[in-house]
């Protein structure tokens, strides 16, 4: 079969090249993809600001030296690829330079670091000028605000680009751990006959914080924890632990058959996920988020959310997913816990809690435990708890950022969002924000204060069916034995 892949990119262009995001994070993956071997074109940064490309050399610099590992011989490379346009986003004259600056190249990659109301100015801008034709574009989340921001934006890519060579990033799905859920599933053959409503309990995903919104509260003031990380990072993780296994494509199939496999199978279980209603959601807000600056005093943002989610299909159908996110909890970790029924047979005592279950680490560091119960010395058939774990400490691996540019650059949408799945999972959460405010809605989901240092308000207890409890994500597996 032949190989199907599409052509790499050959110019990178990163609109708001000045600002937060190409600093913490855009610099150093460029410079890692140099050190790496995979980064050999030109590199375009276009900002408003009045600068030389000698002081955008020294803000990369600066970027490198801070927030990543400063490498004088990747640097060299990088710098004498960097170029610079200053000019407005609105103005034709700007996206005329950028044409010129980009020479013989004739499938860029533009990768908007921008506020979202100027993805509209910037897209439109590239299509007039002719830049659109046979390139591709990053757009850095948030796809909007709820269903018909997400739609009006997706409308506005798609007048410029078709819908592969739109790439949708979220960062998370770059982390190493996020993509060994895909890979843990489907490459070992014991987990397929489990990995169904018929021995899987209930389903677990906690992404807490032990900080709080570290001096940006007003950013959260504009998106609380569902729009910042539920309706985003955690559906994601979500997906990954419930979609098929992409069918009709090999080891022998290019790169977009494989894609375009994964993608569908990521939307089609997103549209089977049940809309939320207000009795499978819990907000709340730690004391003190008032007091922060930016933020109303009057302020019912949540910092806080916990939910009960559903997914109506033959593998899935009945089994309780439970999602919760939070600031000013007791640790930083996010986890996943997937629990199996209980054995029936009543000679064999399966003790109390979690029996049998799978654990996956995500961060800070990778684990994947498997628990168990194992027989104590003597005659009675009594156990106790084990865990079979495997544990990976951080390592040389590609931060996401990395990862995804480089993907991206290739044409390799599969760790990316497709515009499809980007409403599916806004249908999800949709029934409980207010899309005329902007706001979750507070009359239907008051938000429920909790004081820090806790695992939130004890009202979450409430979602949890049958006995279900939350696990709480602990500094080391050893602790919960």
């Amino acid at each position: 079969m032949a190989d199907s892949s599409p052509q790499h990119s050959d110019a990178f262009v990163f609109f708001g090249a000045t600002g937060d995001l190409a600093y913490k994070q855009i610099f150093p993956a460029l410079q890692a993809m140099i050190v790496h071997g995979r980064l050999d074109l030109p590199i375009i940064g276009v900002a408003k600001s009045d600068w030389t490309i000698d002081q955008f050399r020294e803000r990369a610099r600066d970027s490198l030296e801070k927030h990543g590992s400063f490498d004088a011989a990747a640097f060299e490379k990088l710098s004498a690829q960097l170029h610079y346009i200053s000019g407005d986003y609105q103005d034709a004259a700007t996206y005329a330079q950028l044409r010129q600056a980009l020479g013989n190249a004739v499938r860029p990659l533009y990768y908007l670091a921008i506020p979202p109301s100027m993805f509209a100015p910037v897209t439109e801008g590239l299509a007039t000028s002719g830049g659109a034709q046979n390139a591709r574009v990053i757009v850095e989340k948030p796809f909007g605000r709820d269903l018909a921001s997400a739609q009006a934006l997706n409308r506005t890519l798609h007048a410029a680009f078709a819908e592969e060579a739109i790439f949708r990033i979220d960062h998370y799905l770059g982390k190493e751990a996020v993509e060994n859920l895909l890979y843990f599933r489907f490459s070992n053959t014991f987990l397929e006959p489990i990995w169904h409503r018929a021995y899987i309990a209930s389903v677990q995903i906690t992404m807490a914080e032990q900080f709080g919104v570290q001096g940006r509260g007003a950013f959260y003031e504009e998106v609380g924890a569902i729009r910042d990380v539920i309706q985003n990072h955690l559906l994601q993780v979500m997906v990954l632990l419930t979609m098929e296994v992409p069918m009709n494509v090999d080891a022998k199939a290019g790169t977009a058959a494989v894609q375009d496999a994964i993608l569908y199978e990521k939307l089609r279980v997103l549209r089977a996920m049940r809309p939320l209603v207000p009795d499978e959601v819990v907000r709340g807000q730690f004391k003190g988020y008032r007091d922060e600056a930016g933020v109303a005093a009057d302020s019912q943002v949540e910092t806080f959310s916990a939910l009960r989610l559903h997914i109506d299909n033959p593998r899935w159908s009945g089994v309780p997913f439970y999602i919760r996110a939070g600031k000013q909890l007791l640790v930083t970790c996010t986890e996943v816990l997937v629990e199996l029924k209980p054995p029936v047979h009543p000679v064999f005592d399966a003790g109390t809690g979690h029996p049998n279950y799978f654990r996956f680490r995500l961060s800070p560091d990778v684990l994947i435990a498997l628990g168990a119960r194992t027989k104590l010395p003597g005659e009675a058939m009594v156990g106790t708890a084990a865990s079979l774990i495997s544990h990976r400490p951080p390592g040389d691996e590609m931060t996401p950022y990395e990862r995804l540019l480089g993907d991206a650059l290739q044409g390799d949408a599969g760790l990316f969002t497709s515009g499809e799945a980007v409403e599916a999972a806004w249908r999800v959460v949709e029934p409980i924000l207010d899309t005329t405010t902007g706001t979750t809605f507070s009359d239907l989901v008051p938000v429920v204060m909790y004081d820090p240092d806790t695992w939130g308000p004890p009202s979450a207890d409430q979602l949890m069916e049958d006995g279900d409890q939350w696990d709480n994500p602990a500094a080391s597996e050893d602790v919960r034995q």
